[in-house]
């Protein structure tokens, strides 16, 4: 079955919703959400099982039997199940890295080499740097940003701040990265050449990029006043009692980055990061096989009389993963309800009769992209989902693709973040340890992307037109990892 037969066997058991039904879940699961989570301060997980039950109500009521339901929810989990195994090895590779001495270099020599002052711009650019060269926004975070929020916080940094320079650097890279699983998604599945798609984006990530390192830059100015050089060369010293420091070690994140810059994917880079780490800790650090094994299942525990070390160096490993992977598995449960009943269809069809002018459609192409990173908690639906429901009104307004695929990133991909359920959010908070609420306001380039989009789409600036070039009337093949990926979906 090819991806158009697969789109028209999906369309074809979903349901016409009324609006009042079809928003109903997510009414419930939002409301549920803000007491259970800022009254009540617990975790999201109930709240999201409540908006499936839901969901599922409503499914029955829409005519679906129990068992169509049971297959939605299936389907929304082997959507996720790619992003699960990542998770799983991040967390080996934060526990396995934390032994064997990798992160405490890291964050050694990193404390040596940069300044409070000008940290969070160089943070920035260095996980731009990096996610542009391996095309993946995840894996930098999981390397250099688990390092960089170490550095950060033996500075005095507020962790929200590292962790927003951190995710805009990694997101900036990623969307210009031809590796970029996102990034090629969104230009083939809107039929535009990747590197129209990847130039037309840089209109909008660059400025934001700029905008967001003068802010880092003013930020960083603030902070390092406040700054203990004595607290940062005794943290410094307790990491070399502790750990046995050496530039050599630096080596294991570089290869591991190579290897994804080379086109190895990313699961085996991964599983050779977290076994080099391993080794690190057996024979560099002089561990036992018990204590190295107990790194990657429980996480690296060390007690060194400094709370800002133990705070550091406390963690990763497999099973600090599993509250994040339960939340991803719960928030898909929801989403594939909503996507594959047609409640989402539903939602989004009101969404299209806002559409006026070329300003409504791309507002509302942002928009939809951001409902459903908001619904389906997984960002690819975000940009499969509204291409394939825009397309024909950009083609009949006479705009070229390149326009709708970089809508389809500042909308979906970037804006991912910003929703605790959603497999981007979940995944920063179980690896970087800080939630949406510190992070939000300083991922500035994430924050800025859409808003800079939806401003060209209302002025015209950088709005191309068909007979204008960038692609998209629809001549070319789905390239195969696209048909893949729809196939899934």
């Amino acid at each position: 079955m090819n991806s158009n037969d697969h789109q028209q066997d999906r369309d074809s058991k979903q349901r016409d919703f009324g609006i009042f039904w079809a928003l109903l879940p997510l009414i419930v699961m939002i409301g549920v959400m803000l007491y259970t989570v800022v009254a009540l301060e617990q975790g999201p997980h109930i709240p999201l099982i409540v908006g499936t039950a839901t969901a599922a109500l409503v499914a029955l009521k829409g005519g679906f039997k129990w068992k169509e339901i049971e297959e939605m929810m299936y389907k929304g989990i082997r959507l996720a199940l790619p992003a699960v195994v990542i998770i799983i090895l991040v967390g080996l590779i934060i526990g396995s890295w934390m032994g064997g001495g990798i992160v405490a270099s890291m964050i050694y020599f990193g404390l040596q080499l940069l300044n409070p002052s000008y940290f969070l711009v160089a943070i920035c650019l260095i996980c731009a740097i990096a996610s542009i060269a391996i095309g993946s926004s995840w894996s930098t975070m999981g390397t250099i940003g688990v390092a960089g929020m170490g550095i950060g916080m033996a500075m005095g940094i507020s962790p929200g701040m590292v962790a927003g320079a951190v995710i805009s650097g990694a997101y900036f890279g990623d969307k210009l990265s031809p590796l970029s699983d996102t990034t090629n998604l969104a230009s083939g599945l809107t039929n535009t050449d990747l590197f129209d798609h990847i130039k037309h984006m840089l209109w909008t990530t660059i400025p934001a990029l700029v905008i967001a390192l003068g802010v880092y830059a003013f930020l960083g100015q603030n902070v390092s006043g406040n700054i203990d050089a004595e607290t940062i060369a005794t943290t410094a010293s307790v990491m070399q009692e502790s750990f046995l420091i050496s530039p050599w070690l630096l080596l294991i994140p570089v290869l591991v980055i190579g290897m994804v810059a080379m086109k190895v994917p990313a699961i085996p880079a991964l599983v050779v990061g977290a076994v080099l780490g391993f080794l690190s800790q057996l024979f560099v650090q002089g561990d036992t096989v018990t204590a190295a094994l107990t790194a990657l299942q429980e996480g690296y525990a060390i007690e060194t009389g400094n709370a800002l070390v133990d705070d550091l160096f406390n963690g990763g490993g497999l099973e600090s993963m599993m509250y994040t992977v339960s939340m991803t598995i719960v928030a898909m449960t929801f989403g594939g309800i909503l996507e594959y009943s047609g409640m989402l269809k539903s939602i989004m069809n009101q969404v299209m009769k806002l559409v006026r002018n070329t300003g409504s459609l791309i507002a509302s192409t942002i928009g939809a992209a951001f409902i459903t990173n908001a619904t389906c908690a997984e960002q690819y639906i975000s940009i499969v989902v509204p291409s394939r429901m825009f397309a024909n009104t950009y083609r009949k307004m006479g705009l070229a693709s390149k326009n709708l695929s970089r809508a389809l990133e500042d909308g979906g991909t970037l804006t991912s973040v910003f929703i605790p359920w959603n497999t981007c959010g979940v995944f920063i908070f179980g690896t970087l340890g800080v939630g949406v609420v510190e992070y939000g306001p300083y991922a500035l380039v994430n924050l800025l992307c859409p808003i800079i989009s939806i401003i060209y789409a209302f002025t015209g600036f950088t709005i191309a037109k068909i007979d204008e070039g960038g692609g998209g009337t629809g001549g070319k093949q789905e390239p195969a990892e696209v048909r893949s990926e729809l196939q899934h979906v």
